[in-house]
């Protein structure tokens, strides 16, 4: 890679706003330079005005870092909107539901639409400013009808942000058949359509899906994400420090750490210039 440019990409932590362990472990890395985006969960139990302050003041003392809005439309998570509907229990349905009626076109736009701009109207009044960017927790922006909602609520509440697409680069199709990765593959090739004509723009590619049960070694992964990652495209990661609000919400635990520490360890600045990349 000597005397190449550098390929300037984004890794983006989600789930800001999860637990303040998650969100500690966030901001320590925006502030070692490790991470260069975050999407905020604005339904999130861990989203008061002090951990969006402590956000913006990390990412004020880095080097730019984007702050988006992770939208969030599944369960254990509430609605902002009074009238959303379908729910399981005053909350939004678990993904499978959630994806299972998209599927088979059952889900009301506008109804989402309505919430979808609720959350970022939401975002707006905590952060004082529209999101850099927007994504989905789960990634239900590339959920069929949600979608539709997801680009027309942005496109109106916040234009000049751009969008996450699942995508992966030619390479990393190649390499693997994971279903979870070849799913967002197809998912994504409709999502990159609708946002194109909608004149919205979004990553260069994807990467960062992994299959979070037994504790895969992240080290390994994170080479393989890198490897043949375009200029603008985006790796998502979960780092996170572990405590009992995480427990109760998310089955994504220690491997929160091992995340966390392999991208504030010593070895990841090298990895990051052995593949000829930086964060942008």
């Amino acid at each position: 890679m000597s005397g190449a440019p550098l390929r300037p990409i984004w890794l983006c932590a989600d789930d800001y706003g999860l637990s303040p362990g998650v969100n500690r472990a966030i901001r320590e890395l925006i502030a070692q330079g490790r991470i260069n985006a975050t999407s905020a969960m604005v339904v999130g139990p861990a989203i008061d005005r002090a951990e969006v302050k402590a956000l913006q003041a990390a990412s004020a003392s880095s080097r730019r870092c984007a702050l988006g809005l992770h939208v969030t439309l599944t369960a254990p998570f509430r609605p902002l909107t009074l009238h959303f509907r379908p729910l399981d229990g005053g909350m939004f349905l678990p993904l499978a539901k959630t994806l299972r009626k998209g599927l088979l076109r059952r889900l009301d736009r506008e109804i989402i639409r309505t919430e979808i701009l609720a959350q970022l109207a939401a975002f707006k009044e905590s952060f004082g400013r529209p999101p850099d960017f927007v994504d989905g927790h789960q990634h239900v922006q590339l959920f069929p009808q949600i979608r539709e909602a997801f680009l027309s609520a942005v496109k109106q509440a916040a234009p000049a942000a751009w969008v996450r697409q699942g995508g992966r680069p030619r390479r990393l199709r190649l390499r693997t058949s994971a279903s979870k990765a070849l799913f967002l593959d197809l998912l994504s090739a409709r999502f990159r359509q609708q946002a194109r004509r909608s004149g919205i723009t979004f990553n260069t590619a994807f990467a960062g899906a992994y299959d979070f049960t037994g504790e895969p070694n992240f080290a390994a992964l994170m080479a393989n994400f890198l490897d043949g990652l375009p200029r603008g495209g985006l790796i998502m990661c979960h780092p996170g420090f572990v405590d009992d609000l995480l427990q109760s919400l998310d089955p994504l635990t220690t491997q929160r750490e091992h995340e966390y520490a392999y991208l504030a360890g010593d070895q990841f600045p090298g990895v990051l210039a052995a593949q000829g990349v930086t964060l942008a």
